[in-house]
């Protein structure tokens, strides 16, 4: 079916950029500097989440004695020290972002990352003047799975949520984009999450960026 989709809404770690083993590298810095061990199915109890959500789910996990904004602080710190050694794009992301541009595709960022997290990613991808609307979950009332950042991100590209596709990488992710009534393509970070993970939230589950790419061919 043909212009199916009026806008685009990208989700950006683990969907764009190879970056939640970066935010799972500065996750470690700072419970490892507490006397911990952190683990893959600790991880799991934060993907996807906003950061300060993400940082209780922690710090109620480990027993940490911090404060939330202590902690977040800490994290977007360290996270914004490792992004320029070590975030690099996923497969096929600078074709999706370069087929979306060139065609004039409504499209905007919808992240649970905080925003100085984003603009540091964006900067360093050197994406900034493809990506002038970038929302971040830290604005939200609520972070994901709640759907506040997709339909902030649809608002600010004037494109109803039911016409917006979005690409996601997390259960999280993807329940959010579904609850705000958009279509969720997926595709898993298969060190973080599966394919079964999405099972009763989306059937669009693809390998790849460039896979998508070749579906959105028939979009638009």
């Amino acid at each position: 079916m043909k212009n199916k989709f009026a806008g685009i809404i990208f989700d950006l770690d683990g969907t764009l950029v190879d970056s939640e083993r970066v935010w799972h590298m500065a996750e470690t810095r700072l419970v490892e500097s507490r006397g911990h061990t952190y683990r893959l199915e600790d991880r799991a109890l934060v993907l996807g989440l906003r950061i300060d959500e993400a940082m209780l789910a922690l710090r109620d996990h480990f027993d940490f004695g911090d404060d939330i904004p202590a902690l977040v602080s800490e994290l977007n710190l360290s996270m914004v020290d490792l992004v320029a050694e070590n975030v690099v794009a996923r497969p096929g992301a600078g074709e999706l972002i370069e087929y979306v541009v060139q065609r004039g595709i409504p499209h905007a960022i919808a992240s649970a990352s905080p925003q100085i997290v984003i603009d540091a990613i964006v900067e360093h991808m050197g994406w900034l003047p493809y990506f002038p609307v970038r929302c971040s979950a830290d604005d939200e009332a609520h972070g994901k799975p709640a759907p506040d950042v997709y339909l902030t991100a649809a608002r600010r590209v004037n494109v109803a949520p039911n016409a917006c596709l979005a690409i996601e990488d997390t259960p999280a992710g993807a329940r959010a984009a579904v609850s705000a009534g958009m279509t969720c393509f997926v595709v898993p970070d298969h060190m973080y999450s599966k394919p079964h993970m999405f099972d009763g939230v989306t059937p669009h589950v693809y390998s790849g960026l460039p896979e998508i790419l070749r579906t959105l061919h028939d979009q638009f």
